[in-house]
């Protein structure tokens, strides 16, 4: 419940200050300000998400204690590898979409100076695909042990 509240406070001060500085006379002195408030909000945004994932896995271990120990230990390391696997393939598609953007950017530029080059550009946006493709495999592996 205390999750719920705070997000709901960071959710209004956000948009309390993203109204604020809009009406700012100067843009250059709202941007400045604006970096430091973003910044602080995607860190806490990041504590809650984590402080939430958490709270939900917790709560399916303390659920199965009324079972044997055994049980409660697989549960346990079960939703850290869950956890895990998720994290494997958030960050992999997360570091593809940044490759990706760089490359096929500048691979639309070489190809535009020299139509030539496209299937060598191609190859190499092809690699930085590949990046989602070890995090997934990651996943899987994760959670074939599980």
């Amino acid at each position: 419940m205390i999750f719920v509240f705070i997000l709901v406070m960071i959710i209004a001060v956000t948009i309390g200050l993203g109204v604020y500085y809009y009406f700012q006379p100067s843009v250059a002195e709202a941007n400045k300000k604006i970096k430091v408030i973003l910044s602080a909000n995607v860190i806490s945004f990041v504590i809650m998400l984590v402080g939430g994932t958490v709270s939900v896995f917790s709560g399916a271990t303390f659920a199965a204690t009324a079972t044997a120990a055994t049980t409660t230990a697989t549960n346990s390391s079960a939703g850290l590898g869950y956890i895990a696997a998720a994290l494997s393939t958030g960050l992999a598609t997360i570091g593809t979409g940044y490759a990706v953007g760089s490359v096929g950017s500048s691979a639309l530029g070489a190809v535009s100076e020299n139509p030539k080059i496209l299937g060598k550009t191609m190859i190499f946006v092809g690699l930085a695909e590949g990046i989602a493709i070890y995090g997934l495999i990651i996943s899987i592996l994760i959670l074939g042990k599980l």
